[in-house]
């Protein structure tokens, strides 16, 4: 079996996408630096932390209303689609042994989800590229509940798996996300990504697994 192996408890598995899955860092990072310099802004260094946990109308809002622009939140929600779309169709790939631990989990029974801040018409077209997109059974959309800040977004997930929390899995790369997830009983596991490399000694303490790579 490739990668980590999970308690013998657990029967589903809820993977977050940007960070944990997928290495889309440098794509989203391109498409901030190219969004603020159109507008003569500087890229705040603390603009990821702002965003990271919300969906792209979240985003948007945040954005609106921090640098006071013109711009209505679906202006700047079709923008954004606009210029990463094409990254995700063509070019974003896996995290190192992501696949193959997806694939490996899928081959032993585990029920697979994902939870995420994304939308599908971006995420969709990555995992069909690598031949995913049909080993996960669920799909819960931040855009339909709460934030990771909340557990809401892993219980849907869960709940559309038909695997109850204790049996769970939950690979995150943000704080936020490890610490609502295990408050509401999922077995935890952090995943490193730069973009959230700072907090990994955080998430190393406060989850229940930490891996570097799969």
């Amino acid at each position: 079996m490739n990668g980590m192996k999970l308690p013998d408890h657990i029967r589903g598995a809820i993977f977050d996408l940007d960070g944990t899955l997928l290495d889309s860092l440098n794509a989203w990072a391109d498409v901030d630096r190219r969004f603020f310099a159109k507008r003569g802004i500087p890229l705040p260094p603390d603009y990821y932390d702002g965003i990271k946990t919300l969906d792209l109308h979240g985003a948007a809002v945040y954005t609106k209303q921090r640098f006071g622009l013109p711009d209505s939140h679906e202006e700047l929600m079709r923008e954004w689609q606009d210029m990463i779309k094409e990254e995700y169709a063509l070019r974003i790939g896996m995290k190192a042994g992501a696949a193959e631990y997806v694939r490996s989990l899928h081959s032993r029974g585990i029920a697979l989800g994902v939870a995420t801040s994304s939308s599908p018409e971006l995420f969709l077209p990555t995992l069909e590229r690598f031949g995913l997109d049909g080993l996960f059974s669920a799909y819960a959309l931040t855009s339909k509940v709460r934030g990771k800040e909340f557990p809401d977004v892993y219980l849907l997930a869960a709940e559309k798996l038909g695997v109850p929390p204790r049996c769970c899995a939950v690979f995150e790369d943000i704080l936020p996300g490890i610490r609502s997830a295990k408050s509401a009983g999922f077995f935890t596991v952090a995943v490193l990504d730069a973009g959230s490399e700072a907090d990994f000694p955080a998430l190393r303490a406060e989850a229940d697994e930490a891996i570097e790579t799969f």
